[in-house]
Protein backbone atom coordinates (compact mmCIF):
# COMPACT_ATOMS: atom_id res chain seq x y z
CA UNK A 1 0.00 0.00 0.00
CA UNK A 2 2.87 1.88 0.43
CA UNK A 3 4.38 1.71 -2.52
CA UNK A 4 0.81 2.21 -4.18
CA UNK A 5 0.53 5.95 -2.11
CA UNK A 6 3.66 7.09 -3.16
CA UNK A 7 2.23 6.08 -6.89
CA UNK A 8 -0.39 8.19 -6.24
CA UNK A 9 0.80 11.29 -5.15
CA UNK A 10 3.80 11.23 -7.82
CA UNK A 11 0.65 10.94 -10.19
CA UNK A 12 -0.78 13.72 -8.19
CA UNK A 13 2.24 15.89 -8.68
CA UNK A 14 3.17 15.39 -12.51
CA UNK A 15 -0.71 16.05 -13.78
CA UNK A 16 -0.85 19.30 -11.40
CA UNK A 17 2.37 20.80 -12.39
CA UNK A 18 1.36 20.57 -16.11
CA UNK A 19 -2.45 21.32 -15.21
CA UNK A 20 -1.56 25.27 -16.04
CA UNK A 21 0.28 24.46 -19.51
CA UNK A 22 -2.58 22.08 -21.24
CA UNK A 23 -5.05 24.61 -20.08
CA UNK A 24 -3.37 27.58 -22.10
CA UNK A 25 -2.31 24.79 -24.73
CA UNK A 26 -6.40 23.95 -25.36
CA UNK A 27 -7.45 27.82 -24.84
CA UNK A 28 -4.96 28.70 -27.72
CA UNK A 29 -6.51 25.89 -29.84
CA UNK A 30 -9.86 26.87 -29.04
CA UNK A 31 -10.56 23.72 -27.50
CA UNK A 32 -13.55 25.06 -25.14
CA UNK A 33 -17.18 23.24 -24.16
CA UNK A 34 -20.21 24.05 -26.21
CA UNK A 35 -23.07 24.40 -23.66
CA UNK A 36 -26.25 23.29 -24.80
CA UNK A 37 -29.25 25.32 -24.58
CA UNK A 38 -31.57 23.03 -22.81
CA UNK A 39 -29.38 22.91 -19.87
CA UNK A 40 -29.37 25.62 -17.35
CA UNK A 41 -29.35 28.87 -18.32
CA UNK A 42 -26.66 29.41 -15.15
CA UNK A 43 -24.27 27.35 -17.59
CA UNK A 44 -24.43 29.18 -20.42
CA UNK A 45 -21.46 31.30 -18.54
CA UNK A 46 -19.50 28.33 -19.32
CA UNK A 47 -19.01 28.57 -22.86
CA UNK A 48 -15.64 28.62 -23.96
CA UNK A 49 -14.14 27.21 -20.73
CA UNK A 50 -11.24 24.32 -22.04
CA UNK A 51 -12.18 21.24 -22.14
CA UNK A 52 -10.56 17.74 -23.12
CA UNK A 53 -9.17 17.70 -19.12
CA UNK A 54 -8.99 14.20 -19.19
CA UNK A 55 -5.63 13.88 -20.88
CA UNK A 56 -4.55 15.86 -17.77
CA UNK A 57 -5.42 12.55 -15.89
CA UNK A 58 -5.02 9.83 -18.74
CA UNK A 59 -1.29 10.69 -19.88
CA UNK A 60 0.29 11.01 -16.19
CA UNK A 61 -1.43 7.19 -15.53
CA UNK A 62 0.04 5.87 -18.92
CA UNK A 63 3.25 7.54 -18.42
CA UNK A 64 3.78 6.24 -14.91
CA UNK A 65 2.74 2.94 -15.86
CA UNK A 66 4.41 2.24 -18.95
CA UNK A 67 7.92 3.49 -17.27
CA UNK A 68 7.03 0.83 -14.71
CA UNK A 69 6.43 -1.95 -17.09
CA UNK A 70 9.27 -0.97 -19.12
CA UNK A 71 11.75 -1.19 -15.80
CA UNK A 72 10.14 -4.41 -14.89
CA UNK A 73 10.87 -6.10 -18.37
CA UNK A 74 14.31 -4.62 -18.66
CA UNK A 75 15.70 -5.38 -14.94
CA UNK A 76 13.00 -7.77 -13.61
CA UNK A 77 12.33 -5.43 -10.44
CA UNK A 78 9.29 -6.41 -10.36
CA UNK A 79 7.93 -2.85 -10.26
CA UNK A 80 4.47 -3.52 -11.97
CA UNK A 81 2.80 -6.81 -13.04
CA UNK A 82 1.82 -7.14 -16.83
CA UNK A 83 -2.06 -7.76 -15.82
CA UNK A 84 -2.05 -3.53 -15.97
CA UNK A 85 -2.16 -3.86 -19.45
CA UNK A 86 -5.20 -4.56 -19.62
CA UNK A 87 -6.94 -1.28 -17.68
CA UNK A 88 -3.69 0.43 -19.33
CA UNK A 89 -5.45 -0.98 -22.92
CA UNK A 90 -9.17 0.11 -22.00
CA UNK A 91 -8.25 3.57 -20.68
CA UNK A 92 -5.84 4.09 -24.02
CA UNK A 93 -8.34 3.09 -26.00
CA UNK A 94 -11.65 5.07 -24.85
CA UNK A 95 -9.25 7.95 -24.78
CA UNK A 96 -8.55 7.93 -28.19
CA UNK A 97 -12.38 7.81 -29.33
CA UNK A 98 -13.01 10.58 -26.20
CA UNK A 99 -10.69 12.76 -28.30
CA UNK A 100 -12.27 11.94 -31.73
CA UNK A 101 -15.92 13.37 -29.55
CA UNK A 102 -14.50 15.95 -28.06
CA UNK A 103 -12.90 17.42 -31.11
CA UNK A 104 -15.95 16.70 -33.20
CA UNK A 105 -18.08 18.46 -30.61
CA UNK A 106 -15.68 21.61 -30.71
CA UNK A 107 -14.96 22.09 -34.47
CA UNK A 108 -17.83 20.34 -35.93
CA UNK A 109 -21.14 20.11 -34.22
CA UNK A 110 -21.79 20.55 -30.54
CA UNK A 111 -23.13 16.73 -30.26
CA UNK A 112 -20.04 15.37 -31.27
CA UNK A 113 -19.76 12.22 -32.51
CA UNK A 114 -23.23 10.50 -33.73
CA UNK A 115 -24.64 8.21 -30.98
CA UNK A 116 -24.49 5.00 -33.03
CA UNK A 117 -21.16 5.23 -33.99
CA UNK A 118 -19.77 6.42 -30.50
CA UNK A 119 -21.84 3.37 -28.94
CA UNK A 120 -20.69 0.56 -31.45
CA UNK A 121 -17.25 1.66 -31.17
CA UNK A 122 -17.32 1.61 -27.31
CA UNK A 123 -18.93 -2.07 -27.50
CA UNK A 124 -16.05 -2.93 -29.67
CA UNK A 125 -13.81 -1.79 -27.45
CA UNK A 126 -15.22 -3.43 -24.56
CA UNK A 127 -15.65 -6.97 -26.05
CA UNK A 128 -12.06 -6.96 -27.05
CA UNK A 129 -10.75 -6.07 -23.23
CA UNK A 130 -13.37 -9.13 -22.07
CA UNK A 131 -12.00 -11.60 -24.49
CA UNK A 132 -8.77 -10.84 -23.37
CA UNK A 133 -9.67 -10.71 -19.77
CA UNK A 134 -11.24 -14.28 -20.00
CA UNK A 135 -8.73 -15.39 -22.10
CA UNK A 136 -5.75 -14.53 -19.79
CA UNK A 137 -4.45 -15.83 -16.62
CA UNK A 138 -6.23 -13.39 -14.09
CA UNK A 139 -6.79 -14.43 -10.79
CA UNK A 140 -10.07 -13.15 -10.77
CA UNK A 141 -11.24 -12.96 -13.91
CA UNK A 142 -13.98 -15.07 -15.00
CA UNK A 143 -15.81 -14.99 -11.78
CA UNK A 144 -18.47 -13.25 -9.76
CA UNK A 145 -18.11 -12.48 -5.72
CA UNK A 146 -21.20 -12.11 -3.53
CA UNK A 147 -21.13 -11.38 -0.24
CA UNK A 148 -20.90 -14.39 2.48
CA UNK A 149 -20.81 -16.79 -0.51
CA UNK A 150 -17.75 -18.90 -2.31
CA UNK A 151 -16.77 -17.18 -5.48
CA UNK A 152 -18.66 -18.51 -8.52
CA UNK A 153 -16.99 -19.38 -11.49
CA UNK A 154 -18.78 -18.45 -14.91
CA UNK A 155 -18.18 -19.47 -17.97
CA UNK A 156 -16.41 -16.70 -20.94
CA UNK A 157 -19.66 -16.95 -22.75
CA UNK A 158 -21.54 -15.28 -20.10
CA UNK A 159 -18.67 -13.53 -18.63
CA UNK A 160 -18.08 -11.44 -22.20
CA UNK A 161 -21.59 -10.40 -22.49
CA UNK A 162 -22.12 -9.28 -18.99
CA UNK A 163 -18.53 -7.26 -19.26
CA UNK A 164 -19.14 -5.49 -22.11
CA UNK A 165 -22.52 -4.27 -20.53
CA UNK A 166 -20.71 -3.43 -17.28
CA UNK A 167 -18.34 -1.42 -19.27
CA UNK A 168 -20.62 0.32 -21.56
CA UNK A 169 -22.77 1.04 -18.68
CA UNK A 170 -20.74 2.62 -16.32
CA UNK A 171 -18.70 4.79 -19.07
CA UNK A 172 -22.19 6.34 -19.52
CA UNK A 173 -23.01 6.59 -16.54
CA UNK A 174 -20.26 9.15 -15.50
CA UNK A 175 -20.53 10.62 -18.54
CA UNK A 176 -24.16 11.76 -17.64
CA UNK A 177 -23.07 12.59 -14.62
CA UNK A 178 -20.21 14.99 -15.75
CA UNK A 179 -22.21 18.00 -15.81
CA UNK A 180 -21.18 20.38 -12.33
CA UNK A 181 -17.91 21.21 -11.83
CA UNK A 182 -16.08 18.61 -9.61
CA UNK A 183 -19.01 16.68 -9.45
CA UNK A 184 -17.84 13.40 -11.56
CA UNK A 185 -14.13 13.75 -10.51
CA UNK A 186 -14.73 13.82 -6.90
CA UNK A 187 -17.36 10.58 -7.37
CA UNK A 188 -15.66 8.75 -9.84
CA UNK A 189 -11.98 9.22 -7.48
CA UNK A 190 -13.79 7.74 -4.64
CA UNK A 191 -15.09 5.11 -6.50
CA UNK A 192 -11.46 4.01 -7.30
CA UNK A 193 -10.42 4.22 -3.54
CA UNK A 194 -13.45 2.00 -2.56
CA UNK A 195 -12.04 -0.56 -5.66
CA UNK A 196 -8.13 0.21 -4.40
CA UNK A 197 -8.98 -1.07 -0.75
CA UNK A 198 -11.00 -3.96 -1.86
CA UNK A 199 -7.96 -5.27 -4.45
CA UNK A 200 -5.65 -4.22 -1.60
CA UNK A 201 -7.60 -6.90 0.88
CA UNK A 202 -7.06 -8.81 -2.24
CA UNK A 203 -3.23 -8.49 -2.49
CA UNK A 204 -3.71 -7.97 -6.19
CA UNK A 205 -0.75 -5.54 -5.38
CA UNK A 206 -0.06 -4.37 -9.33
CA UNK A 207 -4.04 -3.12 -9.45
CA UNK A 208 -4.29 -1.33 -6.51
CA UNK A 209 -0.49 0.35 -7.49
CA UNK A 210 -2.68 1.13 -11.13
CA UNK A 211 -6.01 2.29 -8.87
CA UNK A 212 -4.19 5.06 -6.67
CA UNK A 213 -2.18 6.66 -9.83
CA UNK A 214 -5.45 6.87 -11.54
CA UNK A 215 -6.64 8.45 -7.69
CA UNK A 216 -3.63 10.94 -8.01
CA UNK A 217 -4.28 12.23 -11.25
CA UNK A 218 -8.18 12.64 -10.64
CA UNK A 219 -7.18 14.89 -7.69
CA UNK A 220 -4.81 16.80 -9.86
CA UNK A 221 -7.58 17.12 -12.07
CA UNK A 222 -10.00 18.24 -9.46
CA UNK A 223 -7.12 21.12 -8.29
CA UNK A 224 -8.18 22.66 -12.01
CA UNK A 225 -11.99 21.43 -12.12
CA UNK A 226 -13.12 22.70 -8.34
CA UNK A 227 -15.73 25.57 -8.78
CA UNK A 228 -15.68 27.57 -10.94
CA UNK A 229 -13.75 25.26 -13.01
CA UNK A 230 -11.17 26.36 -15.24
CA UNK A 231 -10.94 22.61 -17.04
CA UNK A 232 -13.51 20.45 -17.99
CA UNK A 233 -13.35 16.73 -18.43
CA UNK A 234 -14.89 15.71 -21.35
CA UNK A 235 -15.60 12.73 -23.30
CA UNK A 236 -11.17 11.77 -22.80
CA UNK A 237 -12.18 12.11 -19.77
CA UNK A 238 -15.21 10.89 -18.49
CA UNK A 239 -15.77 8.28 -20.70
CA UNK A 240 -12.65 6.85 -20.07
CA UNK A 241 -12.86 6.87 -16.72
CA UNK A 242 -16.19 5.14 -16.59
CA UNK A 243 -14.75 2.30 -18.52
CA UNK A 244 -11.82 1.87 -16.86
CA UNK A 245 -13.78 1.70 -13.69
CA UNK A 246 -15.64 -0.82 -14.78
CA UNK A 247 -12.93 -3.10 -16.16
CA UNK A 248 -11.09 -2.43 -12.24
CA UNK A 249 -14.18 -4.05 -10.68
CA UNK A 250 -14.41 -7.05 -13.29
CA UNK A 251 -10.54 -7.73 -12.05
CA UNK A 252 -11.76 -7.67 -8.65
CA UNK A 253 -14.40 -10.03 -9.02
CA UNK A 254 -16.56 -8.08 -6.93
CA UNK A 255 -18.58 -6.17 -10.13
CA UNK A 256 -21.76 -6.74 -8.21
CA UNK A 257 -20.81 -3.95 -6.22
CA UNK A 258 -20.07 -1.42 -8.65
CA UNK A 259 -23.93 -0.27 -8.47
CA UNK A 260 -23.22 0.57 -4.71
CA UNK A 261 -19.82 1.44 -4.78
CA UNK A 262 -21.32 3.92 -7.60
CA UNK A 263 -24.70 4.66 -6.57
CA UNK A 264 -24.69 8.18 -7.74
CA UNK A 265 -23.83 6.94 -11.30
CA UNK A 266 -26.45 5.14 -10.96
CA UNK A 267 -29.07 7.19 -9.72
CA UNK A 268 -27.99 9.74 -12.40
CA UNK A 269 -28.62 7.38 -15.36
CA UNK A 270 -32.17 6.03 -14.05
CA UNK A 271 -33.72 9.46 -13.76
CA UNK A 272 -32.76 10.08 -17.25
CA UNK A 273 -33.88 6.83 -17.92
CA UNK A 274 -37.20 7.30 -16.43
CA UNK A 275 -37.44 11.12 -17.58
CA UNK A 276 -37.65 10.01 -21.01
CA UNK A 277 -40.10 7.11 -20.23
CA UNK A 278 -42.21 9.26 -18.30
CA UNK A 279 -42.28 12.36 -20.89
CA UNK A 280 -43.45 9.37 -23.65
CA UNK A 281 -45.90 7.68 -21.66
CA UNK A 282 -47.13 10.67 -20.38
CA UNK A 283 -47.18 12.85 -23.88
CA UNK A 284 -44.76 15.19 -22.82
CA UNK A 285 -45.08 15.89 -18.93
CA UNK A 286 -41.70 15.81 -16.94
CA UNK A 287 -41.26 13.69 -13.52
CA UNK A 288 -37.82 15.75 -12.58
CA UNK A 289 -37.50 19.75 -13.43
CA UNK A 290 -34.23 18.38 -15.64
CA UNK A 291 -32.48 15.25 -16.08
CA UNK A 292 -29.70 13.95 -15.25
CA UNK A 293 -30.58 14.44 -11.71
CA UNK A 294 -27.96 17.27 -10.50
CA UNK A 295 -29.67 19.36 -13.17
CA UNK A 296 -32.77 18.68 -11.06
CA UNK A 297 -31.54 19.75 -7.40
CA UNK A 298 -30.03 22.93 -9.36
CA UNK A 299 -33.50 24.07 -10.52
CA UNK A 300 -34.97 23.27 -7.00
CA UNK A 301 -32.43 25.98 -5.57
CA UNK A 302 -29.43 24.07 -4.69
CA UNK A 303 -26.37 26.06 -5.88
CA UNK A 304 -24.13 23.96 -8.07
CA UNK A 305 -21.14 24.34 -5.49
CA UNK A 306 -23.78 22.27 -2.58
CA UNK A 307 -25.15 19.84 -5.10
CA UNK A 308 -21.71 18.51 -5.91
CA UNK A 309 -20.81 18.22 -2.30
CA UNK A 310 -23.97 16.71 -1.02
CA UNK A 311 -23.62 13.59 -3.82
CA UNK A 312 -19.83 13.44 -3.26
CA UNK A 313 -20.73 12.66 0.33
CA UNK A 314 -23.65 10.40 -0.09
CA UNK A 315 -20.79 8.89 -2.74
CA UNK A 316 -18.22 8.46 0.18
CA UNK A 317 -21.10 6.33 1.93
CA UNK A 318 -22.18 3.80 -0.60
CA UNK A 319 -18.64 3.48 -0.95
CA UNK A 320 -18.32 2.62 2.33
CA UNK A 321 -20.88 0.08 2.04
CA UNK A 322 -19.65 -1.47 -0.73
CA UNK A 323 -16.09 -1.81 1.06
CA UNK A 324 -18.11 -3.10 4.16
CA UNK A 325 -19.97 -5.86 1.87
CA UNK A 326 -16.59 -7.08 -0.20
CA UNK A 327 -15.25 -7.79 3.56
CA UNK A 328 -18.26 -9.81 4.51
Amino acid sequence: MAYSLTLGTISFLLAVIWGAPLIKTLKQLKIGKQIRIEGPTTHQAKTGTPTMGGLLIVIPVLIINIVLNVANLITDSNLMGRSILVPMGIMFSFAILGMVDDLEGVWVSVKGLSARVKFMSQAILAMITMLVLSLGDFQFANSMSIPTLPEIPLHPAIYIPIGTFIILATSNSVNLTDGLDGLAGSITAVSFVAYGVIAFLQEQTWLVAFIFTVVGAILAFLWYNAYPADLFMGEVGSSTLGATLAVVALMSGHWLLLPIVGFMFVAETLSVILQVGYFKWTNGKRLFKMAPLHHHFELLGWSETQVSQRFWLLGILFAMLGIALALT
